[in-house]
C-alpha cells in the first residue's frame, strides 16, 4: 500500500523517535520512506490535501 502512495507523487514521512523506540535504522525503511522531524511532520500535515496515519 505504501508503495502505491509513493507512485502516486505521495510522501512517507516516518517519525524519528518512533524509529529509535523501535530500533529501525535508516537503512531498514521502505525505498523512498524518509526520517522526519516533528516539526517538518506538522508543517506537512498542514499543507497536505490528505494524510493518512499508520
Amino acid at each position: 500500500m505504501l508503495k502505491r502512495v509513493l507512485a502516486g507523487k505521495g510522501k512517507i514521512l516516518l517519525c524519528g523517535t518512533c524509529m529509535e523506540a523501535r530500533g529501525l535504522k535508516d537503512g531498514e525503511i521502505l525505498e523512498g520512506a524518509k526520517r522526519s522531524t516533528m516539526d517538518e511532520l506538522a508543517q506537512e500535515t498542514i499543507a497536505a490535501a490528505r494524510t493518512l496515519v499508520f
